[in-house]
Order: structure tokens, then C-alpha cells, then sequence
């Protein structure tokens, strides 16, 4: 008897059309026969269950280092998706893989199984099906890892084929059918698991310096807590329109408020804007809120989150992306004045006081389109967007901001015209934004009305005055630092890839 290896690439080309129409019509066939034989023994195609004793991880583990031809005595019984399958005459061989990407072999034989169950494999058992198997844990003559199958069963009938196990998948396909993308590629795995990962060294970071988790409402009578266009929904129950939360932030203050002094929230928010390579519409974020400190304590604060949840994915603030480059996340990030910067980059003096007209004929000079509704702080940020990003390599805190473009954040303790706010940058991109937390009641109402004179002349994205919040800070909001991160975006940072690859499962159109 000839072993053919279980890992060997199939020099097939990817099926067309025709061929996956013909395919389902005989795998639906042998499901109708499956369920014609079925018993309370076999279960059919469809088994409410099948004897599992093992994981094959786990049968990896401990046995990954036999000899070639090594025996155990050892019985295991698994069960895996085929991935690869050989027929021969009286040894059969197919590949088991977990869901976690591990492989075992199955050696079916006829010594061991007999003629009916060896023939019955032939015809039944096809690429893509879980089949359950029963049998001693050997290492064949090539040293493979494998089962000699004793008894064995379908757990569950593919009646569709898998895609080609050794060709790439699309971009396209990979985030249109991730399940597929899960069972083919190494790769997409991997991210789930180093998402999960990023996520607990996240809220244990939190936990370490005390910090409380906390659910906000996702449905809002009053969108809020960032600039931002929302989804808009209806309520049958109040026959009322409501908002898809484009943040938590007038919630998350209001816990503050109420003497929660050191509260977070994973959450999901919806903003209804582009989608690009570094946007979505329906995205995660970190918001978190700490009393008694400021933007400076709460920058202290992300860095210590984002290192520790590299660290936690890959065992190193070094890290290395997709495509083989090496980031460091590691050290003490710079602080950089985005006003200064970008006088420095430009060439030309900006400062909170520079005019309206001045930034506008500037813009213009070199070629910065002009954004909707400008004011002096958005063409401030598309100015720095264009002489000082591009230039940054080293994660970054960019202080400082126009007060125009800030109305939650308390104005510079000494520097006239700007907000204590900073967004960080790494790999090319805006990661994470904070704040010393604006708390007067007063100036907060002056913020939302100039806010609303903005939606008044058509500013989509402008806030409206939310009564409720400003209530809750009339009763006494303690000095706060704030900071929002998009876990997709620490995804990116950590591994290098595109925010459809770190999203599970990405909207598309």
C-alpha cells in the first residue's frame, strides 16, 4: 500500500459555475442516500451528535514527536473537516482539519474497516464534509500524524465544494464569505484570535488600574458625542425616530457624574459616512473616562493599553505586519503641538489667531480642497493633514486642536484659542483621541449652540444640544480626562492589516 502524503497541494483549478451547480446535485444525492440508510446509529447526514473523546490540538500536543511508523495503542476518536482526501485501492487517506486550523490524517484501510465501509467512504465522504473517526493514533511511514480508522462517521454533509485549499482568495470573497476565508486561510484565523486577545489584555489593562465596564444605550433619542452622521431608525413602541449611537461619550459622562470615576466601554457604534480602508460604517470602539486626571494622564493611560495589547497578540511591542514590515510600538511616544508642526512643515505661521481668509487663500496656494462648511479649525486639521501627517512614522500624540472643531473638551489651561485634546497616530492613521474633558455647564450649552448654528446652515455632522447631558453636568462633573480607540484600528496597528481583514464581518455592499 502507497501513502500519499495528507498535505499535498491539488493541482486543480478553481471550479466554475457549472461545475459547483453539478457538484451540489451529487452531494445532494449522496445526502438523500445518507439520510435513507440513517439509524439511530449513523444519524444520516446530519448526526445530532458524534462520540468525541479528543481535539486534534490536543492529539498534536501529545503526539506530535513519534518516529515514523511509530505505534501508541493509544485510541482517539475526533472529528474534522476534509480538506484534502485521497481514494486508493484498499487505503484510503484524507486530512482532518479543526477549526483552528490544526490537521490530523485518517488512514482508512481495508484490513481495518472492512470492504463495505472502505466502499462506502469512496462514495460518500467528499472535500468540505466533517466526518467523525475512531481509531489508534499512529505516525505513518512518512511521518505523518494519523488515525487508522477503526469505525467512522459523517458529522455533518458539505453539499457545497470548497474553494481550492492551496489558491488565495480574493479580497472580495474573503470579506463577502468570511466562513470560507476562516476554513482556507491560516491568516483570517489568526486575526479572530488576536482580536479576542487584544480585547482581554484591553479590559485587563482597565481592571488593573481600576476601571469599571459599563453598557450605554446603542438606540439614542438624541445622536451625540461626536461629529458624526447618523443612521436613523424608527420605534414603533414610541412612535418616535431614533439614532444608531455614533458614541457613547454623553453616557459614559453621565456614569462619571453619578460617581462612577473610572468607566469604559467596549462598544459598537454606526456612523453613516464613507467606507474606505481605514472606515467603516459599523465599527468597535474603546471609550473610557477617568476622574481626576487630564489629556496627558489619559494619553499615559493609552499607551500603556496599546503596548500591553501588543504585547499580548504577539509578544512584543516590535511588531511585525502582514506584509513582513516591522513596527515599533514600544518606548515613549512624541508629543507633537499641531500648531507648531504645522507652522514648521508649512513654512508659513499658524496660529490660533491666523484668519479665516488667511487659511483659505492658503489652502488654496497649495492645493488643500476646501472642506464643507469650513471654519478655521477644519482648515487647520486639513492643513496639518497635508504638510505634517505623511511624515510621521513613530506612533505620535498630535496636541492641541482648534476649539471650533472640539465642543466636548475644555479649553488650553494656557494657551489661548486651542483645546487639551490629542489624537495618536501610527501607520499612517488617526488610532486613538483624548481629551481633558470639557465640564462646565455653561460653556458646554455656548459649544452646542454654535454647534447647532452649523446643523442650521447644513452641516450634517454637527452636533445638537442634548438637554438631558447638560443636566446631568449641571449637578457636578469631577476635572476628567476621556480617550475613544477603534479596536479594528489597534488591529491594523498591531498587524498591518486593512480594517476589512481585522472586522470578522464586514458590511458590504
Amino acid at each position: 500500500m502507497t501513502e500519499t502524503p495528507a498535505n499535498t497541494p491539488a493541482e486543480t483549478p478553481e471550479p466554475t459555475e457549472e461545475d459547483i451547480f453539478e457538484q451540489k446535485a451529487v452531494r445532494l444525492a449522496k445526502r438523500e442516500r445518507l439520510m435513507a440508510e440513517r439509524t439511530d446509529a449513523s444519524g444520516g447526514a446530519y448526526p445530532v451528535s458524534v462520540p468525541v473523546t479528543d481535539t486534534i490540538p490536543a492529539l498534536r500536543e501529545r503526539f506530535g514527536d513519534l518516529e515514523a511508523g511509530a505505534e501508541t495503542g493509544v485510541t482517539a476518536a475526533v472529528a474534522g473537516r476534509v480538506v484534502f482526501s485521497r481514494n486508493t485501492g484498499k487505503l484510503c487517506f484524507a486530512t482532518l482539519q479543526s477549526g483552528d486550523g490544526s490537521r490530523i490524517q485518517a488512514m482508512v484501510s481495508l484490513a481495518a474497516v472492512g470492504e463495505e465501509s472502505l466502499q462506502q467512504w469512496k462514495e460518500l465522504v467528499d472535500l468540505g464534509d466533517h466526518v467523525f473517526v475512531e481509531g489508534e493514533v499512529i505516525s505513518s511511514r512518512r511521518g505523518e500524524l494519523s488515525i487508522m480508522v477503526a469505525t467512522w462517521q459523517i458529522a455533518a454533509k458539505a453539499v457545497l465544494p470548497l474553494p481550492n485549499m492551496y489558491a488565495d482568495l480574493s479580497e472580495e470573497s474573503r470579506v463577502r464569505s468570511r466562513f470560507l476565508d476562516l476554513i482556507v486561510r491560516d491568516r483570517a484565523r489568526q486575526t479572530v484570535v488576536a482580536r479576542a486577545k487584544a480585547n482581554a489584555s484591553v479590559r485587563q489593562t482597565f481592571a488593573n488600574h481600576g476601571f469599571l465596564e459599563v453598557e450605554t444605550p446603542m438606540l439614542q433619542v438624541q445622536h451625540g458625542g461626536a461629529s458624526a452622521r447618523p443612521f436613523i431608525t424608527n420605534s414603533n413602541a414610541f412612535d418616535t425616530d431614533l439614532y444608531l449611537r455614533i458614541a457613547p461619550e454623553l453616557f459614559l459622562k453621565r456614569a462619571v457624574v453619578g460617581g462612577i470615576e473610572r468607566v469604559f466601554e467596549i462598544n459598537r457604534n454606526f456612523r453613516n459616512e464613507g467606507a474606505d480602508s481605514t472606515h467603516s460604517p459599523e465599527f468597535v470602539m474603546i471609550e473610557a473616562y477617568q476622574a481626576y486626571t487630564d489629556y496627558n494622564g489619559i494619553a499615559d493611560l493609552t499607551q500603556e493599553i496599546i503596548q500591553n495589547a501588543a504585547i499580548a497578540v504577539t509578544g512584543s511591542t516590535l511588531v511585525t505586519w502582514a506584509d513582513g514590515t516591522e513596527y515599533d510600538l514600544g518606548g515613549q511616544w512624541e508629543r507633537l503641538p499641531m500648531y507648531g508642526s504645522l507652522s514648521e512643515a508649512s513654512g508659513r505661521e499658524i496660529t490660533p489667531a491666523t484668519s479665516l481668509e488667511e487659511l483659505v487663500a492658503f489652502a488654496n496656494e497649495v492645493g488643500v480642497d476646501l472642506p464643507p462648511h469650513a471654519t478655521h479649525g477644519k482648515l487647520v486639521e486639513e492643513l496639518w493633514e497635508h504638510f505634517v501627517k505623511p511624515g510621521l512614522t513613530r506612533p505620535t500624540f498630535v496636541m492641541d486642536f482648534p476649539i471650533d472643531t472640539s465642543p466636548l473638551v475644555r479649553e488650553h489651561r494656557s494657551i489661548a484659542g486651542v483645546v487639551e485634546k490629542w489624537d495618536l497616530y501610527t501607520r499612517g492613521f488617526e488610532l486613538a483621541t483624548g481629551y481633558s474633558e470639557l465640564i462646565d455647564p455653561v460653556i458646554q450649552r455656548e459649544r452646542f449652540i454654535e454647534q447647532a448654528k452649523l446643523a442650521a446652515r447644513g452641516d450634517l455632522e454637527a452636533m445638537r444640544i442634548d438637554e438631558e447631558f447638560l443636566r446631568a453636568l449641571e449637578h457636578g462633573m469631577p476635572p476628567t480626562g476621556g480617550m475613544g480607540m477603534g479596536i479594528d484600528r489597534l488591529l491594523m496597528a498591531i498587524t498591518g492589516l486593512g480594517i476589512r481583514e481585522t472586522i470578522l464581518f464586514p458590511l458590504v455592499k
